[in-house]
């Protein structure tokens, strides 16, 4: 039985265009004089707190509570700005599968388990008509490691629906091998979709639950998982 659904953003619920990274750019360039570095991170499956770690390192800012406030600031007084000039989207497949799930008899707890930190993903997912799709999450300014996210995820699934929750009752979705491999680390089931960039082979080679190419051609009845004989039920 799944009894809760966590979904990354980027590349999973929404494209922004490259809003986020430009948005980046401008906080590195407005509060610390850093211009043309975020071509040299690899952003995709990244939690917000470990590309900045990179950044500082790459271009020598302290790390410390001072410039993190500062950068983070910065950033999201850019995003909303920069959210409107780009060529996002909310994913159809996404809002699809998000309104299979809440069709579903009784209703799987729908959160977020992402890089971004928590103001990042609401102000993404404002704009694109899903923040209030989401009861609960865990984010990227809790922790730099997104598998240490996942377990806290995992206590706030247990502190909604009861400790008795286990982690295979869970799934996450994302786009990818990140996700993949935080849904291992606390034993959670996982859907991997390639509407991020990452190939479908690249994210087979990773072993998830299951792989599809766009989120609104899924649905438990008609998709076996690899490990058991049958389908996975509500």
């Amino acid at each position: 039985m799944i009894k809760a659904v966590l979904f990354d953003v980027d590349g999973t619920l929404i494209r922004t265009g490259g809003a986020g990274v430009k948005a980046f750019e401008l906080a590195l360039a407005s509060e610390f004089g850093v211009r043309g570095c975020v071509e040299r991170v690899a952003f995709a499956g990244r939690t917000d707190l470990s590309l900045v770690r990179e950044l500082f390192s790459l271009w020598g800012i302290q790390w410390n509570e001072e410039n993190r406030q500062r950068f983070f600031r910065s950033y999201l007084s850019w995003l909303p700005r920069v959210l409107p000039q780009h060529n996002g989207m909310a994913l159809p497949g996404a809002v699809k599968f998000l309104d299979y799930l809440e069709s579903r008899t009784p209703r799987p707890l729908i959160g977020l388990l992402t890089g971004n930190i928590q103001k990042g993903a609401e102000i993404k997912l404002l704009f694109y008509g899903l923040w209030h799709r989401f009861q609960m999450g865990a984010y990227g300014d809790e922790h730099e490691d997104r598998s240490e996210i996942a377990s806290i995820a995992l206590k706030r699934v247990r502190e909604i629906l009861g400790s008795e929750i286990l982690p295979q009752e869970i799934l996450i979705v994302g786009d990818t091998p990140h996700d993949i491999a935080c849904a291992k680390y606390i034993g959670a089931r996982s859907l991997a979709v390639t509407t991020g960039g990452a190939s479908r082979s690249k994210l087979a080679d990773c072993q998830p639950d299951w792989l599809v190419d766009d989120l609104g051609e899924f649905t438990f009845e008609s998709h076996r998982t690899r490990h058991t004989q049958g389908t996975l039920q509500f």
